[in-house]
């Protein structure tokens, strides 16, 4: 049976009770994504009612409205979906928060479009920030014979035709009541959306509506019409993304999805987020987002060092968002693939690691990332972005790499596997890790002996170290390839992508190598940085000076 694809319309008025912020982030940080990554969901979008005509919303005219695209709408009701709406999938918060709102869900299968060519899909990324708005019009028909085809034959042959003509039309789609709900009374529902700059009211606007066969219509066929306008308020996307200063401490309670959770405090004043982005084959990538509660904010994006977790960049971002003239700035970090064993079947290749980064953009609808920043196998991929996905990233800030693979590059690292496969190392959930032996070995290899001091860097280093020893072995097996065979040399000397080459001056012989990069960057250079007292991992060892440089690269 062929799918028959449609919408889910909601309107939700909130009760006096409920605070705005509450009812903001519960909204965009759990109700919204939890079906964005369902892949029948192909979109979703928040709307405000923009013809209340400065009077208060009320349950009956409600102010907020949200639509979903669903590719087929008997996957309504299957369990998928069914089962975010039941306990213990569905949270106390979200059935504590709905408790205070007046909510009207209505179900609608598609019937027929028309869009102009100036029409823009509004769920891809690169339209992000365009806006719309939307009039809803909603028919109940005279009961009778013919009545739904006379209906239909206006539309076709002249409604949507005159309101094409409109200035700002973009697309008209008309929608009934769904199958799946056969005890709901039969409605017909248009969406009629509009650039927020619009002819609405307008003279042509009034011609579409006031013909001799529009009046028949309304006094022959139509019962009853109701007629809401809207303005575009956001667009859900798969991860969630709402800062605010008044964040709830919640997390989710899915136990068959990794958890999600929002923290009232983080750097930047703006709570915190941590939750996850899956990537086409399947792979989580958990990511941590602070910073500004502007959604449009540029955004910083972090990327790991093979072995660590994004703990690395603690006190960096710390020191980061604590000048006032960076709290316009969203950062956000992630797991590398190769953190866990749960790392995808296909070859991880830098190419692969760049791509994930573009995966977490999109998850995020940031159109482009102010800066992305990354060290050693993350400056690698931070180098390779630039490269592969320049409309993507504003700038870079490559640590402590190589534009190439160094000869022997792939013996030494099978040496560093054998040695964690000898130490037979397990966690406690029985999963094979890399193991002492190596991480110590790989910690006093990258930081330099003045860090172990005895002190607050000594113990940050012995942080990291703990991060090497719980790596996933399979997980480092798998990541490591991705340094054993690259070269970027050729390409990054067409790159026009603004560019900082970063090291530590105690990471062996990378400073000089990052400089021959430096000089043989785009065409004619990038910059060039070497941080003092540092080693591998420079924005562990010296946070506020990387942030202090990081700062002036961007302004």
């Amino acid at each position: 049976m062929a799918p028959t694809p449609g919408i889910l319309y909601v309107t939700m008025q909130p009760k006096p009770e409920l605070p705005d912020s509450q009812f903001h982030d519960w909204y965009n940080n759990e109700h919204g994504p939890t079906r964005l990554r369902i892949p029948f969901f192909t979109n979703g979008f928040r709307y405000r009612a923009s013809d209340l005509e400065g009077a208060e919303p009320t349950e009956t005219k409600p102010e907020w409205m949200a639509v979903y695209d669903i590719t087929d709408m008997a996957e309504l009701t299957r369990d998928t979906y069914l089962r975010l709406r039941d306990r213990p999938v569905k949270s106390q918060r979200e059935a504590d928060t709905m408790a205070k709102i007046k909510v009207d869900r209505k179900l609608y299968d598609f019937v027929e479009g028309r869009e102009s060519k100036e029409f823009k899909v509004l769920e891809k990324v690169e339209n992000e920030g365009e806006g719309n708005v939307v009039v809803a019009v909603f028919l109940d028909l005279h009961e009778g014979a013919g009545m739904k085809e006379e209906l239909d034959r206006w539309y076709r042959e002249e409604h949507i035709d005159l309101l094409s003509k409109v200035p700002g039309w973009l697309r008209t789609r008309r929608f009934v009541t769904s199958s799946i709900d056969p005890k709901a009374p039969v409605e017909y529902l248009a969406l009629h959306e509009y650039a927020p700059k619009n002819g609405l009211g307008g003279p042509e606007f009034v011609a579409a509506t006031t013909t001799p066969w529009n009046k028949e219509i309304m006094t022959k066929v139509v019962k009853d019409k109701r007629r809401r306008v809207y303005d575009l308020y956001y667009t859900f996307g798969p991860a969630p993304r709402h800062l605010a200063p008044s964040l709830a401490e919640w997390h989710s309670s899915d136990e068959k999805q990794s958890l999600t959770k929002t923290f009232p405090t983080g750097a930047g004043g703006n709570g915190a987020i941590e939750s996850f982005v899956t990537t086409k084959d399947g792979v989580e990538l958990p990511y941590r987002l602070e910073g500004s509660s502007d959604p449009d904010a540029p955004v910083i994006v972090l990327v790991n060092s093979i072995l660590v977790e994004y703990g690395i960049w603690d006190g960096f971002v710390t020191s980061f968002l604590s000048s006032p003239g960076n709290k316009n700035y969203r950062i956000l970090r992630y797991m590398s693939r190769g953190r866990s064993s749960s790392c995808g079947t296909q070859k991880i290749t830098v190419d692969v690691l760049a791509s994930d980064v573009i995966v977490l953009l999109d998850a995020f609808r940031v159109k482009k990332a102010a800066a992305v920043i990354g060290v050693s196998l993350g400056g690698c991929t931070t180098l390779n972005v630039a490269l592969k996905y320049p409309e993507r990233v504003g700038s870079i800030i490559s640590c402590d790499t190589s534009s190439k693979s160094p000869a022997g590059n792939s013996k030494a690292w099978g040496e560093r596997i054998a040695l964690a496969e000898k130490g037979d190392a397990s966690a406690a959930s029985g999963e094979k890790i890399v193991g002492e032996e190596l991480a110590e070995i790989t910690v006093r290899r990258w930081f330099v002996k003045e860090s172990y001091d005895g002190g607050a860097v000594e113990k940050t280093c012995n942080e990291v170290k703990e991060m090497v020893k719980t790596n996933s072995l399979e997980g480092f097996r798998k990541s490591v390839v991705a340094l054993f065979e690259y070269d970027l040399k050729r390409e990054m000397k067409a790159s026009q992508v603004k560019a900082m080459f970063l090291v530590g001056s105690g990471d062996g012989v990378l400073p000089g190598t990052m400089n021959e990069m430096a000089g043989a960057y785009g065409s004619s250079g990038a910059e060039y940085t070497v941080i003092e007292g540092a080693g591998h991992l420079p924005m562990v060892e010296k946070p506020e000076k990387f942030a202090e440089v990081v700062t002036k690269f961007l302004s």
